[in-house]
């Protein structure tokens, strides 16, 4: 579940000594951030990014767009990961990543060996990091700041650097007020002239290249005035007291990766060549970014607005101080709405605003359509458990509810080839919302408790309907019953337990209906049902 640093680890229970050790150094030192007296110096982005190749490209690209930005949206995962590749491969002066998650894996390694060429080269690269989601291998991704032209910093950091789950959940429970608190932000910059900006992590999973585990999301590229709010909010986290240097938490990293590591990177492309797409072939070319600066991938322009949180959320959310907050003007526009929402959330937990926003819109008339994962497809089971307290009154209202399968009948809209689709481990991770089919919302904000308050969001708005009719096209896709279960009640008038939910479907080209809630085992379907019975939506 994204911000939770806890689900779904292994237990590796640590010796007795270092347990009770690592329990005297956190109650000695339970209010400070780890490595918050580390020196550290403000940095902000560059000006003028026309004096790049990259700016002056896509500058040509828009002479009569006063007032707008323009946009494309990357539905594929492999697109996702060659446009980053791209993007830093064409970089003179800066770039900036900002994420919630950074795994080391084959696509994560990939993106450093280019971050490393881009240094080499004379560009400056800022890296921040969330410490919630790491896992044994993702401290790789910190080594980078051995080299001279690359700062990576860690936002709100663990003290304990190492992955044993017990010690882990220790600190959590000891500081959990402070640790509860992520970074969930997804961004690249490269010369402040161009962004990508969505849903998805770094990693094999989000970029849908993984056997094992597909994660379907969006990318959206971003050229035009936008790009400019967009490096200041990435100025406003990097030098904000919760980012800190990663010399500060790792005191053996490498002095920078060498350049056989970029020797290597083809090797490290195995899974990205057997996906069942042209990976090589793209990648040679520099597709998909030569296609935009060529206009052969037309830029859809039209006004926006970028929306965020503060770094300092929490305290603006307390009335403690003044700043950012992404719901409001989400909130405002979803409520615009005249005849249809569509809302893509992975993970589907409303909390009291959102179940009034929906109750809201349902009456005045307005459709809303839900697709989420269901209990197989979704890689937290709490987060399901949440999501079932629910269903019934959100059916009740009126709302349509999809749970897209972990093994699709069509991979048309999936955003990964029928290849990889045969392995059935799909899962949903886009966050959409669509109003009237005129405009849209993407970006990294579940419709959730944790979204809402715990983590901090970021995304954009866009007017246009041509990008709003293509996200609601994709969806339509996505809710096929050969694609997803039909969520409905066997009896919309029955209250409480008497309420009972079915789930239709087509499998092999037939109508199936379940009324038990289909799952990957029968132990899954239980653990729900005991997850649901804990009050854990605030933290879900």
């Amino acid at each position: 579940m994204p911000g939770n640093p806890v689900p779904g680890r292994r237990m590796r229970w640590a010796p007795p000594l270092v347990f009770l050790l690592l329990l005297a150094c956190l109650h000695g030192c339970a209010t400070t951030i780890p490595g918050a007296d580390y020196p550290k110096q403000p940095s902000v982005a560059f000006s003028d990014p026309r004096a790049t190749r990259l700016g002056k490209g896509l500058t040509e690209r828009a002479p009569s767009h006063d007032g707008q930005s323009g946009f494309h949206i990357f539905n594929v995962g492999v697109d996702g990961l060659l446009m980053r590749l791209e993007m830093i491969n064409a970089a003179e002066r800066s770039l900036d990543l900002e994420y919630y998650i950074f795994r080391a894996d084959e696509s994560g390694h990939l993106i450093m060996d280019a971050l490393v060429k881009a240094a080499q080269r004379g560009v400056r690269v800022r890296v921040l990091v969330d410490d919630g989601e790491t896992i044994p291998g993702d401290e790789q991704v910190l080594a980078l700041s051995g080299h001279e032209s690359i700062q990576i910093r860690v936002f709100n950091p663990w003290r304990y650097r190492g992955h044993r789950t017990v010690l882990r959940g220790t600190e959590f429970l000891w500081r959990h007020a402070r640790l509860d608190y992520r970074m969930h932000n997804k961004m690249l910059l490269a010369d402040d002239a161009a962004a990508l900006v969505g849903g998805r992590n770094i990693g094999d999973q989000y970029f849908q290249i993984d056997p094992q585990s597909q994660f379907a999301d969006d990318d959206v590229f971003v050229s035009g005035l936008l790009v400019a709010q967009m490096a200041s909010q990435f100025d406003e986290f990097w030098n904000s007291a919760l980012a800190i240097p990663a010399q500060a938490l790792v005191h053996d990293h490498a002095q920078g990766r060498d350049s056989s590591h970029t020797a290597r990177a083809s090797a490290r492309s195995r899974k990205a060549r057997t996906s069942g797409f042209d990976y090589a072939g793209r990648l040679a070319a520099g597709q998909p970014l030569a296609g935009i600066l060529s206009g052969e991938l037309p830029l859809t322009w039209a006004p926006a607005q970028f929306v965020s949180d503060s770094p300092d959320k929490k305290s603006i959310i307390d009335g403690a101080r003044v700043g950012n907050l992404m719901f409001e003007p989400v909130a405002k526009l979803a409520r615009q709405a005249t005849a249809e929402l569509l809302i893509v959330s992975p993970y589907f937990v409303p909390s009291k605003d959102e179940l009034a926003l929906i109750k809201s819109s349902r009456g005045q008339g307005v459709r809303v359509r839900v697709l989420t994962n269901s209990l197989e497809s979704n890689p937290d089971t709490a987060a399901h458990a949440g999501y079932t307290h629910y269903r019934v009154q959100l059916l009740q209202e009126g709302v349509t509810l999809n749970e897209v399968r972990s093994r699709l009948g069509d991979a048309r809209g999936s955003g990964q080839s029928r290849k990889i689709s045969r392995y059935g481990n799909y899962a949903l991770h886009g966050k959409l919302y669509v109003m009237d089919r005129s405009k849209l919302i993407i970006g990294s904000m579940n419709f959730d408790s944790r979204s809402r308050r715990l983590n901090t969001e970021m995304g954009l708005i866009i007017d246009s309907g041509e990008l709003a009719r293509q996200a609601a096209g994709r969806f339509e896709l996505m809710v096929r019953k050969e694609n997803s279960y039909s969520v409905g009640l066997r009896d919309p008038d029955a209250k409480g337990s008497s309420a009972k939910l079915t789930w239709s479907t087509v499998e092999n080209g037939h109508p199936v209906e379940y009324e038990s809630e289909p799952a990957r085992s029968g132990w899954q379907r239980l653990e729900s049902r005991l997850l649901a019975l804990l009050p854990l939506d605030p933290e879900l």
